[in-house]
């Protein structure tokens, strides 16, 4: 009876599965601070892949993690066909096809040696517009590596608008853009800068959002649905409920939620304890992710909770 009544039911093809693709590694690397989630080698990422399927994931977003050798200034690597998240993306597209969809992160941080999401001018901040036309070249390097998504999450102002114009004088007007409107400079990232080595010199505060604010945080999605996104995220997602809510209520286009790392390692640390239900939990919170209104919801645990929501229904 509870079942057929529930009001909101997650489904595995809203999950997407964030993944790690690292350089030249041979094997998988754990995470310390992300138990459970690795930076893969090439070939467990298509394990990976072909696992996120078999569950019913309805996407894989891909963060490269180039060598430290391999970072500059400008984050070219980000851009080379050659560079290690464009490989990943031809890798999994050429394993898993259609079969779900392929996203690439647009941003420069994992590629850049001082750790920023764009270019910096002399004196050490971040340059928009110099920033806007990597992105337009980033865009189209993952466009024509085969990724269905681009997701662009550094923050800049009128990123959509540049990408999207780019990616259709470039042919790919196919290629849809889920922009990270709401994205918020907080507390919650420490272990993805474990899994990305982010080399980051200051904080983000000068590109990213207040965690105070949502007025600022509707009129920035107001900016990207108007610049062309065919969806937006909201990021992380467990603190910003509310938000969730208000840009559901604000929009007709797909909402999305990134249940960001330091979500995933507080409730791992607990369960470790013996202190909480893990899977309870897991699920517990995305539902209430669903429940807000996010319609496609990026977690680490999209193939295990996957799995079981399977089962459970």
């Amino acid at each position: 009876m509870r079942r057929l009544v529930e009001e909101t039911r997650v489904s595995p093809a809203e999950l997407v599965l964030p993944v790690f693709i690292k350089e030249g590694l041979a094997e998988p690397r754990p995470i310390s601070s992300m138990p459970g989630v690795v930076q893969h080698s090439r070939d467990s990422l298509r394990k990976a892949a072909h696992e996120a399927v078999r569950a019913g994931v309805g996407g894989i977003m891909l963060f490269g993690v180039p060598k430290n050798e391999n970072k500059d200034e400008t984050g070219s690597g980000g851009i080379d066909p050659d560079g290690i998240l464009n490989v990943a993306i031809r890798d999994v597209v050429a394993e898993v096809g259609d079969s779900t969809i392929v996203m690439g992160d647009l941003c420069l941080d994992e590629f850049t040696s001082h750790g920023h999401c764009g270019v910096l001018t002399a004196d050490g901040t971040v340059d928009n517009d110099a920033t806007l036309d990597l992105y337009a070249q980033m865009g189209i390097a993952q466009a024509e590596a085969g990724a269905h998504v681009v997701g662009p999450s550094g923050m800049m102002d009128g990123q959509v608008g540049v990408i999207r114009r780019a990616l259709d004088k470039a042919g790919h007007q196919d290629t849809a853009v889920l922009a990270y409107a709401v994205k918020y400079a907080g507390a919650f990232y420490g272990p993805f800068r474990e899994a990305v080595e982010s080399t980051l010199q200051g904080d983000r505060r000068t590109y990213q959002q207040s965690p105070g604010n949502i007025r600022e945080a509707l009129r920035e999605v107001d900016l990207d649905v108007a610049e062309g996104a065919d969806m937006v995220m909201v990021k992380p997602a467990l603190p910003y409920l509310d938000v969730v809510a208000a840009v559901r209520d604000r929009v007709d286009v797909p909402v999305a939620a990134y249940q960001v790392s330091g979500e995933y390692a507080m409730v791992e640390a607990a369960a470790a304890n013996g202190w909480i239900d893990r899977q309870g939990v897991m699920l517990e919170t995305l539902t209430s992710i669903k429940r807000a209104g996010a319609q496609i919801m990026l977690t680490y645990w999209a193939t295990e909770a996957a799995q079981l929501l399977r089962d459970r229904y």
